[in-house]
């Protein structure tokens, strides 16, 4: 089972819109290696985990990984939306032609003709996409479990190293303070999942260094990266078990296969968080298009309801 908290794992910096940057993002939510096939990877490899009860930290790690990458789609799900959460706002009267209610007489979406990923307007209403940076829909097929654990555990590790170098690129398109906070905080956990892949790897004897080399990037030189790493925050791994019965401590523990000098260390859950908040009405793209008095006079009679069922009977 899963719980959800009302936060956000990061916190997301404040800067104008920009559709652009929110289209780059898209292809570390729904590209080959972005954070929805993480997710998918992780969780599908731990559900049809197979072995004797000493395996059970591979599977716990897997479990806790998949389950923070459920996180992270949140995180840059949100993230593209409030980048694109920019066309001009409706000032306009219903009596006014449909080209004319934007700020200033500005044509209110007229921004999703100029830059981006016109679907994020015309099929999204200025919100995330289950596709990549050329609109490619998201695919089962980029998910890989073959069910044996070594062929698995480094599969994952190019996965996690490939999305890191990409979002290392991202990164260098954009200079946009939301977009970066963001891809800056999954660059750093990136490199702890690698870490975490690579130790499982060592422990069941795998040289995986001399087969697949991690991707140097010298991400620590982007400053929201490296306020982070000076934190430790790629070298702590959490579980997300709300029973605190995970054995990945197990494998996530002694020197960081990055060589930095830090300790791998286990957490049940990340410390802090941001609380989510409702994104505000887009009139210009009828969302979410909600009659003002139908939807007062519905929250007035649940409440009513909730009363009534919280009274005692008599």
């Amino acid at each position: 089972m899963y719980l959800h908290i009302q936060k956000l794992i990061n916190e997301i910096a404040v800067d104008e819109p920009d559709p652009a940057a929110a289209n780059a993002l898209q292809e570390g939510l729904g590209g080959q290696f972005g954070e929805m096939r993480t997710m998918m990877q992780y969780l599908f490899q731990s559900m049809n985990f197979r072995g004797d009860p000493s395996s059970q930290p591979y599977k716990d790690l897997l479990q806790g990984v998949g389950t923070e990458e459920i996180s992270h789609v949140e995180l840059i799900g949100t993230t593209i939306a409030r980048l694109l959460d920019g066309a001009p706002g409706y000032s306009g009267k219903k009596s006014d032609p449909v080209d004319k209610p934007g700020a200033k007489g500005a044509t209110p979406l007229s921004i999703a003709k100029d830059t981006g990923n016109i679907h994020h307007f015309l099929v999204g209403a200025q919100g995330a996409l289950p596709v990549d940076a050329v609109g490619n829909p998201w695919s089962g097929s980029y998910v890989y479990n073959s069910g044996n654990l070594v062929l698995d555990l480094l599969y994952n590790l190019m996965l996690e190293s490939t999305g890191r170098l990409q979002k290392c690129r991202i990164y260098e398109m954009t200079d946009n303070k939301a977009a970066r906070s963001t891809i800056a905080y999954l660059i750093v956990r990136d490199q702890a999942h690698e870490n975490a892949f690579a130790k499982a790897l060592e422990s069941l004897g795998v040289n995986w260094g001399k087969v697949l080399p991690i991707p140097k990037t010298n991400a620590e030189a982007f400053p929201e990266v490296k306020k982070l790493t000076d934190q430790g925050l790629q070298s702590i791994q959490y579980t997300f078990d709300a029973e605190n019965a995970s054995q990945a401590a197990k494998l996530y523990r002694g020197a960081s296969p990055s060589n930095d000098g830090t300790e791998l260390s286990t957490a049940q859950m990340p410390a802090g968080g941001v609380p989510i908040t409702i994104a505000p009405e887009r009139r210009e793209e009828f969302a979410p298009g909600l009659d003002v008095e139908l939807l007062s006079l519905i929250q007035a009679t649940a409440e009513i309801e909730i009363a009534s069922a919280d009274s005692p009977t008599s």
